[in-house]
Parts: C-alpha cells; structure tokens; sequence
C-alpha cells in the first residue's frame, strides 16, 4: 500500500514523502492516527499545493531543534543515586528520569525522543543523544553521583546501651 506522510514517523519518513508500507499497517494505524494518507491521484494532488507550506514549516522547526541542541549540549544533568561500594547503582537512571531533571529547568522534551539504549547504571559522566529533529541529534551529558549516605549509626547505639538482664 501506498501512502501519503502528513508528520515524520520514525523509521519510515518525514512529511510529504510517499511510502511504501504493509496494508495492515497503513490501514490500521497511519491513517486511523492522521499520520498518513492514502497515495490516490486526488491526494497527491492535494499534497502538492501544501508541499511549499510544509518544507517552510520544517524548515522553522529545523532551526529551533538546532537552537535547543545548542542549549542542551552546554547542560550538565547532575542526578544522584544511592550506589554501592564499587560505584554500581542501586537501580538505573532511565530516559523517565532525564524528562523529570529536563522539565525541571524548563525544557519540554517528550520521552520517545531521548535515544538511552540502556538504562545507566554505572557512577560517571554519560552521553545521551537526544533526537531532536530528524537531521538534528542533541548530546545531554549526564553526570551520575552517589548520594551521601549517612554513616551507620545503629552500631553505635547498640554499643552505647549494653544490655542488662533481670535475675529473678
């Protein structure tokens, strides 16, 4: 099946480009969800006289990607996790995370779009490529460090109060 891209869709195409997909797929996801389009002759058509609007409209949002990549890669995200001896995580620093720390200083920036492969594990200083646009690849680094954890202060209580026994 033919059809008409009205957005970007990952992995297959931006707007306007005419694409090959299987029919279950077009029909049941694509058009249902206004992404796409059936290639008819009356569509393209349609898709002509709107193509100069669309390429002045991706080309804005290109530039604005290339101006928040800019700002993202003079960030440093500074997240703290409890960590163990040999400086592994208790638990990961997931793409869930980088939203919560980005919507902190303002910027709103969707999940899907932050490409972590794996969730962080490790203590250190990271990369995470973040897809802006699609030409556009932002780096956010990601500095991973352990929170201060309090010294043990159980033994020490248990030691300041010896115990003492009842004789009967």
């Amino acid at each position: 099946m033919e059809i008409i891209l009205l957005q970007e869709v990952d992995k297959l195409g931006g707007p306007g480009q005419v694409v090959r997909v299987a029919n279950g797929y077009g029909r049941n996801y694509l058009i249902p969800k206004k992404l796409a389009v059936p290639a008819t002759s009356g569509n393209l058509k349609m898709f002509e006289q709107k193509r100069a609007k669309l390429l002045r409209l991706d080309a804005k949002n290109k530039g604005d990607a290339e101006k928040l990549a800019a700002m993202l890669g003079e960030l440093t995200a500074v997240i703290k996790r409890k960590a163990g001896e040999k400086e592994t995580l208790f638990g990961s620093v997931t793409s869930l995370d980088l939203v919560d720390w980005l919507t902190s200083q303002n910027f709103e920036i969707d999940r899907k779009r932050i490409d972590l492969r794996e969730p962080i594990k490790a203590l250190g200083e990271h990369s995470v490529p973040i897809r802006l646009h699609r030409e556009v690849i932002a780096s956010l680094k990601v500095r991973v460090e352990a929170e201060n954890q309090p010294e043990k202060k159980s033994e020490a209580k248990t030691e300041e109060k010896p115990e003492t026994k009842k004789e009967d």
